[in-house]
């Protein structure tokens, strides 16, 4: 497999691109739309998840990404719903990981809440996994709880410490939100930094019904800024890990934080990722509903040189942007489907 991937490599073949000529090599992949908290900004309280013959095999998923690898996909990322609620997760991984010991994959990494992070840490770095990023939208176990609607903070805590401890690196996700933990921010960046671990911070997004307004809790990330800039010297950097976040350096802790923010300033122009469902549906953008889906065919028998077909006549659907807008005028998701079904 590596040396046919040098191959092609070698004849210069462009791997995959959209129509506006950006490069796609990265592709998030839900493997389950359930999840073991509720977080407010992200699913209703009850929620009504995928019927389990509807959702693909790990055998399938696995048939997926190494299509999208063979074409010039260089880094997976796991999500949900909760990637870890899912059974026999870590086969899954394991068996993902030999892209990484080929060299036709350079980053395996996973999206969690934490919530199982503390018993799975170790099998987590042993099947290849480097990096985790842990959603953390708050430091007060009662905030805590009442945003997840589920959660429990000292449960993810210790994933948190279990993950470090097996050396993961890890970074921190914070939804901001306003009203509920816009006061918990300096205190949260200089927790982060003093245990090693950069941290960002994210503007919700208007994706499904979440049993309520979201202008209520919506927060500009310029705002964030300017209040964390009362607290901390902020310089501009050049690092980055592939995802749309940008980042700076902070003086003082010499650590890092990044800005998500699908809404003050997307990040559209220079959008290198596709996202893949639980059910084998390829979004092409988060903020849109161009989509393609690839269940039928994996499950009518598609042979590996028509699956490659697919993928890249998929990637001429991918369109230039996103329309997210957050207002007393559009109180309304901008998309019906809940953020765990296309992945966080």
């Amino acid at each position: 497999m590596a040396h046919q991937n040098d191959i092609t490599r070698k004849r210069g073949t462009p791997g995959l691109a959209d129509p506006f000529g950006r490069r796609i090599t990265y592709l998030r992949v839900s493997v389950t739309d359930r999840c073991d908290f509720r977080c407010l900004y992200c699913m209703a309280e009850e929620m009504q998840f995928l019927p389990k013959a509807e959702v693909l095999s790990f055998d399938e998923l696995d048939r997926l990404c190494a299509a999208f690898v063979r074409q010039g996909v260089r880094k997976l990322r796991l999500t949900g719903g909760e990637p870890l609620v899912r059974r026999d997760i870590l086969d899954f991984i394991r068996g993902l990981s030999r892209h990484l010991a080929a060299g036709t994959l350079d980053e395996l990494t996973l999206t969690t809440n934490g919530s199982q992070l503390a018993r799975h840490a170790e099998a987590l770095a042993a099947a290849g996994v480097r990096r985790v990023n842990v959603s953390l939208d708050s430091l007060d176990p009662a905030r805590f709880a009442a945003i997840t609607r589920r959660g429990r903070l000292d449960t993810v805590l210790e994933g948190i410490a279990a993950a470090k401890a097996a050396g993961l690196a890890v970074k921190l996700n914070v939804v901001a939100l306003r009203g509920l933990n816009e006061e918990e921010f300096a205190a949260m960046v200089l927790w982060a930094h003093g245990r090693g671990h950069d941290i960002s911070f994210i503007e919700t997004m208007p994706l499904g019904d979440v049993d309520g307004d979201r202008t209520d809790h919506y927060l500009p990330l310029t705002r964030v800024r300017r209040a964390l800039e009362r607290h901390f010297t902020l310089q501009e950097s050049g690092y980055r890990t592939g995802g749309p976040a940008r980042y700076v350096t902070v003086a003082e802790t010499g650590g890092r934080i990044g800005f998500i923010t699908p809404l003050t300033h997307n990040f559209c122009e220079s959008c290198n990722r596709v996202r893949l469902t639980c059910t084998g549906r390829l979004y092409l953008c988060l903020g849109q509903e161009d989509s393609v889906d690839f269940r039928d065919a994996l499950r009518g028998g598609v042979a590996d040189p028509a699956l490659d077909a697919m993928i890249r006549a998929a990637m001429g659907h991918k369109p230039k942007g996103h329309d997210f807008i957050i207002d007393r005028n559009h109180g309304t998701p901008a998309l019906s489907r809940h953020m765990s079904v296309t992945g966080g």
